[in-house]
């Protein structure tokens, strides 16, 4: 029986007030179910934290690196402690993005061009047409992520708050309407489109209540809705998620193309009252309260 929960929460990344909202959330939710609860602001002793607890299971609401790129469930295997969320493999592969595209690529899922390009090659001008994105290779939320239009002059080497390593991944930008999706399991939940109030969808809007409108179901016709819905959850299956996912999408509708593109998965969805995989599930029937206990019932090692 799983009736003793450790909820992992803040850590040392970049998203650690994000993760501890969520940490709070998913634990007031746990113990109104009726599990026993010990919360854990993780730090590099955890280990001994958890040897002290002998929680049944623990629920990872870590977010961003060593929480989920495979670093706290490979901790988690070695302890033999059951876990929320995608195993080591399958958290390493979706936080690393272009590793992520590789295999998608190979299953033939629609994605934007892109290229890894060290930070010294902006000196020598633009690395791809305008506009395009820049993004870390292995952070979540947005963070780090810049749109460059034409005229614009940023560039990543001249960035004092770029602290995301001498490489960046560098994408075709996709007009059009932002979709993300979730998946619990081997089924989806939903589509959602949000129309962030800014220039994108970034940690601000994410976080921040009245910057962004959420339509759901996303408004898509029913033929483009079900297909870009079934291949989310090829996305899912194809990295070896299990648990709860949310893929990000663009559905490029302008000129009347009519496509869409897979940007990247998060195999640690935010759990905050602003979070849209809890938006998604209420959607269905499904209540936060549910939507935890499935995801502690559903906790396992790959091991």
């Amino acid at each position: 029986m799983k009736n003793h929960v450790a909820v992992l929460m803040g850590g040392w990344s970049s998203e650690r007030e994000v993760s501890l909202t969520s940490g709070r959330a998913v634990s007031k939710a746990l113990k109104e179910e009726g599990f026993k609860v010990s919360e854990i602001d993780v730090d590099r002793d955890l280990a001994t934290k958890l040897a002290v607890v002998k929680p049944d299971v623990a629920f990872n609401a870590l977010h961003g690196p060593f929480g989920e790129d495979g670093t706290v469930q490979g901790l988690l295997e070695l302890l033999a402690i059951p876990y929320t969320h995608s195993g080591v493999l399958a958290s390493a592969l979706a936080m690393n993005k272009p590793m992520a595209k590789d295999v998608w690529r190979n299953h033939g899922l629609p994605m934007a061009n892109g290229q890894v390009v060290h930070r010294s090659a902006f000196h020598a001008g633009p690395v791809m047409p305008f506009p395009y994105v820049i993004k870390p290779l292995n952070e979540g939320s947005s963070v780090g992520v810049h749109i460059v239009f034409n005229g614009d002059n940023y560039q990543p080497q001249d960035d004092a708050s770029w602290h995301f390593g001498e490489y960046v991944l560098v994408e075709q930008y996709i007009p059009g309407r932002e979709i993300q999706i979730a998946v619990l399991g081997d089924r989806v939940l939903g589509a959602i489109e949000i129309k962030a109030h800014g220039r994108f969808y970034d940690y601000e809007a994410k976080y921040t209540d009245g910057k962004a409108t959420h339509l759901m179901p996303a408004p898509l016709p029913q033929a483009v809705y079900d297909d870009i819905c079934a291949q989310a959850l090829k996305a899912h299956q194809t990295l070896g998620c299990r648990g709860v996912t949310r893929s990000d999408w663009r559905y490029d509708d302008t000129g009347g193309s009519g496509k869409f593109y897979l940007l990247e998965i998060n195999t640690q969805p935010g759990m905050t009252p602003l979070s849209l995989v809890p938006e998604i599930a209420a959607h269905q029937g499904l209540s936060f309260g549910q939507l935890v206990r499935w995801m502690v019932e559903d906790a396992s090692c790959d091991r």
